[in-house]
C-alpha cells in the first residue's frame, strides 16, 4: 500500500498494490499493521455501502462527539469526487478541503479522521461507495455543512441543477454558523 499525504496533513490517500492477471485482480483494501504504521491505530467497527446514480451528492456529514467517526472510504463501482473539509477549531487548515477522485479503476481510498466533514458526488452513471467507520452511527449526533456553502467554494465538477440531495442535506448549516465540537 502506498500512503500519500495531502495538503491537509491528517488526510491520507491510500493506493493499494493491485495484482492482476487473466483472471482479474486482487488487492488488500485494509491492512491493520500497515495502517497503524502509516496513519495510526484505528478500530473500525462498522462497514457501510451505498449505491447512487449520477448527480447524487451525499454530505457534507460528520458526527459530533462522543460519536465522532473516522472513515476509510472508497468507490467500488463507478466514479465519485470525494471531499473532506477540516472543521477542527484552531487548525491551520480550518475550512480548507481536499477533493479526491475515487473510482473502480484507480482503487484509491481516502482516510478521513475525526474532525472533518465528508461528502461525495457521483460523476459516473452510478456508483457503489463503501466505507469503514470507527464509531457507531448516532442520529442524535449527526450533523453537517451545506454542500454549496459559498465560503468553501467547492467545485463539485457537476452542474448544480444535476445535483440530487436528500431532504436532510438540503437544510444543513453554513460553515460560518458551525459551532464546531472539534479542536486541533
Amino acid at each position: 500500500m502506498n500512503f500519500i499525504k495531502t495538503k491537509i496533513p491528517d488526510l491520507t490517500i491510500i493506493e493499494p498494490k493491485v495484482f492482476g492477471d487473466h483472471r482479474g485482480y486482487f488487492f488488500e483494501s485494509f491492512n491493520y499493521n500497515e495502517f497503524k504504521k502509516n496513519i495510526y491505530e484505528v478500530n473500525f467497527v462498522q462497514d457501510n455501502e451505498s449505491k447512487s446514480s449520477r448527480g447524487v451528492l451525499r454530505g457534507l456529514h460528520f458526527q459530533k462527539p462522543p460519536f465522532a467517526q473516522a472513515k476509510l472510504v472508497r468507490c467500488v463501482k463507478g466514479k465519485v469526487l470525494d471531499v473532506a473539509v477540516d472543521i477542527r477549531k484552531g487548525s491551520p487548515t480550518y475550512g480548507e478541503f481536499e477533493i479526491v477522485e475515487l473510482s473502480e479503476d484507480n482503487k484509491r481510498q481516502l482516510f478521513v479522521p475525526r474532525g472533518f466533514a465528508h461528502g461525495f458526488v457521483v460523476i459516473s452513471d452510478e456508483a457503489i461507495f463503501s466505507y469503514k467507520v470507527d464509531n457507531w452511527y448516532s442520529p442524535e449526533h449527526d450533523s453537517g455543512i451545506l454542500w454549496n456553502d459559498a465560503s468553501l467554494n467547492i467545485d463539485w465538477k457537476i452542474n448544480s441543477n444535476e445535483v440530487l440531495l436528500s431532504e436532510k442535506d438540503k437544510v444543513l448549516q453554513l460553515l460560518e454558523n458551525l459551532d464546531s465540537p472539534f479542536t486541533y
